[in-house]
């Protein structure tokens, strides 16, 4: 007989049911988000603050499906009109921050993973950058963008869109360190009217000069930039603009007005031109180009090089971006015409190139200048066949004139 062995031994019965679990499933539903409009990149935003929370809505409402908004008190977001599980509610006390960045910030800190959470949940897992969309001025914006900015950069990394550098020296690695290549981070910043008084403008110096030194550059080339683009709405030089929209009208004027120009060249990279084609690589040359602007114009004439050309400049100074940015300092740019059929098939080629040509000139040595021309049903305020043109400009440094205004308005001297 065969000597027994611990083998052999009965188990002992502990007492214990195991239940009948079913097992996940092999295939897992997938948390990619789709966008419903025609985008050359899968943009992921985040508002904060009411400027910010209202800028997400308009993405949403052009179409965009990777948007979320932040605040610090519910009354703020209850009419921001998009999904609710998209909205979260960092509470502090019951005033919110008011126009105390400090508060802001605490916020932004004690929410960090709930902030991680929401835009994990609102992003999905494809996209190609995330775009932090805030106030300058207020508590909430103002306050909470640098943690947003770093948040959104753990979660690029995470999922290997951008890998992070070592923090420009005496800076602080949380929230302004550089990455390695092109971030995939941006951010969009509204300025505050010059009537919003001292303490607005001397919160929105602050952000600023903070963004300014995140978008840095040297001699032309990336030193230390941890966020592109840079994008920089200006309510004044909007109310100038559009000086006859009334109260209720204007935010939405202002936001749609900066929101459709981005949507438009996103989706103009998705088509392509039997002329001249704007690519998804053009836009992404520009998109990673630092502080960008974007201008909008019809052109009324164009029987000769000179129509075309003064039409640019005058787009130029229409931006409604901040104005009197220094375009010598400009590197990159993109200049899209699109016009009706008609009015393509008779103007002269030359008379385009002229407007191409002095962009270049505007711009400085060695400047590059993507181009595009299309057809569209392209009707002027006459009813007749119509042309317009495009431009987005990059690599274009400090506003310095309206840096210096809201520096007198703050009552602080100006950095050097």
């Amino acid at each position: 007989m065969a000597k027994k062995t611990e083998k052999d031994e009965p188990m002992m019965d502990l007492g214990i049911e195991i239940p009948n679990i079913p097992m996940p499933e092999q295939a897992e539903e997938s948390d990619e988000i789709e966008d419903e409009c025609d985008a050359a990149y899968r943009f992921a935003f985040i508002g904060a603050g009411q400027a910010g929370a209202r800028m997400a809505e308009t993405f949403w409402k052009t179409g965009y499906r990777r948007v979320c908004a932040i605040n610090t008190t519910m009354k703020d977001l209850v009419h921001i009109d998009i999904p609710e599980d998209r909205k979260l509610v960092m509470e502090i006390d019951e005033d919110g921050a008011g126009k105390d960045p400090a508060k802001g910030e605490m916020a932004a800190k004690k929410y960090y993973e709930d902030i991680y959470d929401l835009m994990r949940r609102s992003f999905g897992s494809k996209f190609d950058r995330i775009m932090v969309l805030a106030g300058a001025g207020g508590g909430t914006g103002t306050g909470t963008t640098e943690t947003m900015i770093k948040i959104a950069h753990d979660i690029a990394q995470s999922f290997r869109l951008e890998q992070r550098g070592q923090a420009p020296q005496g800076q602080q690695q949380a929230t302004t360190a550089s990455v390695v290549g092109t971030p995939a981070v941006g951010v969009l910043v509204s300025l505050p009217m010059v009537s919003e008084g001292q303490k607005v403008n001397a919160n929105a110096i602050g952000l600023l000069e903070s963004l300014f030194t995140m978008v840095g550059k040297d001699g032309g080339k990336l030193a230390g930039r941890s966020i592109s683009p840079l994008i920089i709405a200006d309510n004044e030089r909007i109310d100038k603009i559009y000086p006859k929209r009334s109260v209720s009208q204007f935010y939405g004027v202002a936001n749609q007005s900066i929101v459709g120009l981005f949507h438009l060249f996103n989706s103009i990279a998705t088509k392509a031109s039997e002329l001249t084609t704007f690519d998804q690589a053009d836009f992404g040359t520009v998109l990673g180009s630092g502080v960008l602007t974007f201008g909008a114009c019809p052109i009324a004439k164009w029987d000769s090089p000179t129509d075309i050309s003064y039409a640019i400049r005058d787009n130029l100074r229409k931006n409604v971006l901040v104005a009197d940015l220094d375009l010598d300092r400009a590197a990159t740019a993109a200049c899209i015409f699109v016009g009706h059929p008609e009015v393509l098939d008779a103007i002269p080629q030359r008379n385009l190139e002229h407007g191409f040509e002095m962009l270049s000139r505007t711009m400085q040595d060695k400047s590059i200048v993507h181009r595009g021309i299309y057809r569209g049903n392209v009707i002027d305020a006459n009813g007749k066949p119509g042309l317009v043109v495009y431009t987005l400009i990059g690599e274009l440094g400090r506003p310095d004139t309206r840096m210096d205004e809201m520096y007198r308005v703050a009552g602080i001297a100006p950095k050097k």
